[in-house]
């Protein structure tokens, strides 16, 4: 490294115009500006171009305003109320809060280094000498100064990071936005899994209420002599098949409403007296609106913190390019002693200094160079990563609507299939009382009435869970406001400084 200090006042003082003028122009940074990577959209989704589109229940329109508070279309009281909860005391949504304050931080602290630094120092010392080398007398120092620096940013290093760190607080915005989506799509689909539990939970005990009927009625034919043991032994076997169904869905019951607790941030348990009741299925809206793909790109904040992540790693090429370049900087000082506190602050013995430096790499085995190759290659993969994010959003919102779609026809099927169930079950039923034909025909549609009305439940609640899949994939459950929701914490941070 070379280094000039040390040149007269006059030569300081040309050097220091020169330099202001410089820095205060900002003629030079460094670096590739950001450009934005291509949105390879397509024009409408590929399901709306199908001819059972309209079945779906979506349209194509201005979606912004549905989807931002998605949950209150689904015309359920209590979901609402959850996902509030969570949305204001969610531990996820605290932590990228804290992140977010963070980033605010960073840029304040980065922002800094455009101005001058000042210290101030001050001391006092006394000295004493023996009576036998000296006179024996004590001496006082007293001494105040100010020291100044100031590096110019002629090539841009400090603005590319300042670029950075706003990029940086960006993308921790759109990451808080984004924990707000997920949040109210997790807390949704648990609640919506919650009340699918409590459903198949009544259809195994109300199987299991008719198959002891079943096992009833196969012991009272017994003893008429009408039915032998085995068909008796067989209604009790299916019977206590479907009792072994019941302490699984009680488990799983169970680990759905502790999942809630944790999700608004409350110990486990808290939530089930309001929960303890069976609930039916929150109702879909019967017609979702859908915007065209490049405004679903925008909307989504974890696009959007992916685009601001490959912004802060551009500018981070001019940062290390920045490095290569000479850098110029200026410090001077100003001292005061005296022999007492009072000479201190009116007649005290002054000195000064000014120092004009500059500072540039020589030879460094090539270190600073690869440093911009290392940045030049995390900003290909900041690049490749956004691409990325950006299909990933594009495949979510297909798949929710092939999901939507499909549900619909299932569930169809899955109702007219549970219909004709239960009524050949209440013909077996007949059937075998009147001894017209044997017990296995009994089992074999009781058998089938458990398995369909259990199917169809879980396919209604899937169909529920396909629409808050949809919204998730759209960016839905954020208005764009970010700031109320770190005001109590920025408040904190003011507070503590």
């Amino acid at each position: 490294m070379i280094e000039v200090p040390a040149m007269r006042i006059v030569d300081v003082k040309a050097v220091l115009i020169l330099l202001l003028c410089c820095g205060l122009t900002g003629c030079i940074a460094v670096g590739p500006d950001y450009q934005p990577p291509d949105l390879l959209c397509p024009v409408t989704w590929n399901r709306t171009g199908l001819a059972d589109a309209s079945a779906g229940g979506w349209v194509q329109g201005d979606a912004s305003a549905q989807i931002s508070q998605w949950w209150r279309t689904l015309d359920d009281a209590l979901l609402t109320q959850l996902i509030d909860e969570a949305l204001c005391s969610g531990l996820d949504l605290q932590t990228a809060q804290a992140r977010l304050r963070e980033a605010r931080a960073r840029l304040a602290v980065t922002s800094a280094d455009f101005f001058p630094l000042l210290t101030a120092s001050a001391s006092a010392s006394r000295s004493t000498t023996s009576g036998e080398n000296g006179s024996g007398t004590s001496r006082h120092l007293y001494s105040a100064g100010f020291d100044a620096s100031w590096e110019l940013d002629l090539f841009g290093g400090v603005r590319r990071s300042v670029e950075a760190a706003e990029a940086d607080l960006a993308a921790q915005e759109a990451s808080l936005d984004d924990s707000r989506v997920t949040l109210a799509a997790e807390v949704a689909s648990q609640y919506v899994a919650l009340c699918s539990l409590q459903q198949r939970l009544a259809i195994a005990r109300e199987n299991l209420a008719r198959q002891s009927e079943t096992l009833q009625l196969t012991q009272w034919r017994e003893q008429a002599g009408l039915a032998n043991r085995q068909e008796v032994e067989q209604a009790r076997s299916s019977m206590e098949q479907t009792r072994a169904q019941i302490p699984n869905l009680e488990t799983s019951l169970a680990t759905a409403e502790y999942r809630l607790d944790i999700l608004l941030g409350q110990p486990p348990g808290t939530l089930h007296p309001r929960l303890a009741a069976g609930r039916d299925l929150p109702q879909a809206p019967p017609q979702l609106v859908l915007g065209i793909p490049a405004e679903t790109v925008r909307q989504r904040p974890d696009v959007r913190a992916a685009e601001q992540a490959l912004v802060a790693q551009t500018a981070r090429v001019g940062v290390a390019e920045a490095a290569l370049y000479p850098s110029f900087k200026l410090s001077g000082s100003l001292g005061l002693e005296a022999l007492t506190l009072a000479d201190l602050s009116g007649n005290p013995i002054r000195s000064s200094s000014l120092l004009g430096g500059i500072t540039a790499p020589l030879l460094n085995a090539g270190q600073l160079r690869n440093q911009v190759r290392i940045q030049d290659a995390l900003c290909e993969q900041a690049r490749l990563s956004y691409q990325q994010t950006l299909l990933s959003a594009l495949e979510e919102v297909e798949n929710a609507l092939v999901a939507l779609s499909r549900n619909q026809d299932r569930c169809a099927a899955l109702a007219a299939a549970t219909q004709a169930a239960q009524q050949a079950a209440q013909l077996a039923r007949q059937r075998y009382q009147a001894g017209l034909i044997d017990f296995q025909s009994v089992l074999e549609t009781e058998r089938s009435v458990l398995s369909l009305e259990d199917s169809l439940a879980s396919c209604r609640a899937d169909g529920i869970l396909a629409v808050i899949q949809l919204y998730k994939a759209l960016g839905g459950g954020w208005t764009g406001q970010t700031e109320p929701l770190t005001q109590a914490g920025t408040d904190h941070d003011s507070n503590q400084s």
